[in-house]
């Protein structure tokens, strides 16, 4: 199988189900999102820290891809011409937006309370962490414009909440697992 299909090089895309679209389509800016922010957490993977952090981003970069597939698929080819869902055996659950918090909510136990907004950077892999964060709000905001137009699961869109919350909150802990300098931002007076 070839890596070019040339079925693109007049600027339209499939989506899953075999609809085409035009490349900056909503939907493809949503997942082709999905799918940048999956390679910048691939770079955080890549980086020295806690092998515990690695095994969650490597989790985490797996729902992403499901997240992507959900993203993908419009609502009208969700269900197959032989009655079955399309994304049969991928979705994001409870359970996996209760992973992140659970993760939060213990690298926050280790960590001072915060009394400023922090400034990023500090530390490369913790700028990479804080670009991450970026790109999965910015994800969210456009599967939230998409979902204006087209439903989208709303579990996806809670999951990369969560996640952008999980990445703000692992930049904090591998500043402090670093030593590397946390600046607050302190407002003028």
């Amino acid at each position: 199988m070839k890596v070019y299909t040339k079925t693109g090089d007049k600027g339209t895309t499939a989506l899953f189900g075999g609809t085409r679209v035009p490349k900056d389509h909503a939907r493809i800016e949503s997942y082709g999102t999905v799918d940048e922010l999956n390679s910048h957490i691939g770079l955080i993977r890549d980086q020295e820290m806690n092998a515990h952090y690695k095994e969650i981003l490597i989790e985490i970069q797996d729902r992403l891809f499901t997240v992507g597939a959900i993203l993908a698929t419009p609502p009208e080819k969700e269900v197959m011409k032989n009655g079955e869902l399309r994304l049969k055996n991928l979705g994001i659950i409870e359970s996996d937006i209760e992973l992140l918090e659970n993760e939060i909510d213990a690298m926050e136990e280790a960590l001072p309370p915060m009394t400023h907004f922090v400034l990023p950077g500090g530390h490369t892999t913790v700028s990479y962490c804080h670009i991450a964060r970026c790109v999965c709000r910015r994800a969210e905001r456009l599967a939230v414009h998409l979902n204006h137009n087209e439903p989208v699961a709303e579990i996806a869109i809670k999951y990369l909440n969560r996640l952008s919350d999980y990445l703000f909150v692992l930049a904090r802990k591998l500043s402090h697992d670093l030593k590397a300098a946390e600046v607050q931002w302190i407002p003028r007076k």
